[in-house]
């Protein structure tokens, strides 16, 4: 029984350090020596989230989790993925403050942005 307890207290002792408490956000130290990185998916045609505040430093990680190809072009032409078939994944690291509007090349009405601060 203790042994139960003690496994069942670390859990809770390692997501808490992991996601924080109640009412926790997450943003990056900028002395952090790791940058963070954050997930926007790809589905039914369009970008989730479609809007994205993140601070300087983070990695994008795009997956295309629908059934066709998609593309993730910045309007600026920042940055630019190939065809991403389903599942497929492309990232990029946002190293500069600015808003970043972003689409999918192939389905132009698809878009979305990032805000980097």
């Amino acid at each position: 029984m203790k042994a139960t307890i003690r496994i069942s207290n670390m859990a809770i002792l390692l997501a808490v350090l992991t996601f924080g408490g109640p009412g926790s956000t997450f943003a990056a130290a900028p002395d952090d020596k790791q940058a963070s990185e954050v997930v926007v998916k790809i589905d039914n045609f369009s970008f989730s989230p479609a809007t994205i505040t993140v601070p300087v430093g983070t990695t994008i990680r795009w997956t295309n989790r629908d059934d066709i190809p998609h593309t993730v072009v910045s309007e600026d032409k920042t940055f630019k993925s190939k065809v991403l078939d389903t599942d497929e994944q492309f990232t990029y690291t946002f190293t500069k403050p600015g808003t970043y509007s972003y689409f999918c090349s192939i389905h132009p009405k698809m878009t979305a942005k990032v805000v980097v601060q």
